[in-house]
């Protein structure tokens, strides 16, 4: 019986942060998708759908929400992106995006400016911000 109850404690524990929701500010008209926001984080693509600047912000390496993120979203492993960004910076491609701290640091840096996107665990988004997509 304490071996079904354990379970169900590390289930319920699993599955409390299941999604992350993708943000940008309030002024930001774009339309966004998957393929759209898998580019812009993987430093393909430096604009919006519109032709604005994009700049990526994430949490930063082994984070709860930058595993969903990176999973969901990207889909690659930790480890697989880590090897890809190595990849982009030797040779001179591209740079990860800026890694925060909290969602807070994200919420706060998405409402001040209009050219970051970012992404904050589903719940935790305020008035100040839009979410674009929920993964």
């Amino acid at each position: 019986m304490s071996a079904v109850f354990a379970m169900l404690i590390l289930s319920l524990g699993i599955n409390a942060f299941a999604e992350v929701s993708v943000i940008v500010h309030p002024s930001n008209s774009n339309s966004f998708d998957q393929n759209a926001i898998k580019r812009i984080f993987l430093g393909k693509s430096r604009a919006f759908p519109s032709g604005g600047e994009a700049i990526p912000v994430a949490f930063k390496d082994g984070s709860t929400e930058s595993n969903e993120f990176t999973s969901s979203v990207l889909k690659k492993t930790p480890k697989q992106l880590k090897a890809y960004w190595a990849k982009m910076i030797f040779t001179g491609k591209g740079t990860p995006p800026r890694a925060m701290d909290s969602s807070q640091a994200v919420l706060d840096l998405v409402a001040k400016n209009p050219s970051i996107i970012g992404f904050v665990a589903s719940g935790s988004e305020t008035g100040n911000v839009k979410v674009v997509g929920k993964f």
